[in-house]
């Protein structure tokens, strides 16, 4: 008998909710500098999860939960192209 695979569970940086990894949005800290979304989960660099919702990505930056993650400062202009993206989104679910 087979048993069936549990799917990988992440904490919201916003909202400190366990989720499963494909409901949330990985936020990356790339070897570059660069922070961006990465939807499909396949960017190299360093990475935390936020809900799909545009308030946690709010709440995350507002308790400098992501700033914390990676260890380094992020401006507001970040923030504000990371809300961007989230907005648009990819055009995919998972």
């Amino acid at each position: 008998m087979q048993r069936e695979k549990k799917p990988p569970m992440r904490q919201c940086v916003g909202c400190r909710i366990m989720k499963p990894k494909r409901e949330l949005v990985r936020v990356v800290h790339a070897p570059t500098g660069e922070v961006s979304l990465d939807f499909r989960g396949k960017l190299p660099g360093r990475g935390a999860y936020v809900c799909r919702d545009p308030a946690c990505l709010a709440r995350a930056k507002k308790i400098r939960a992501l700033e914390r993650a990676f260890k380094t400062p992020i401006p507001d202009e970040v923030f504000a192209l990371l809300a961007a993206q989230m907005e648009q989104g990819d055009g995919a679910d998972g």
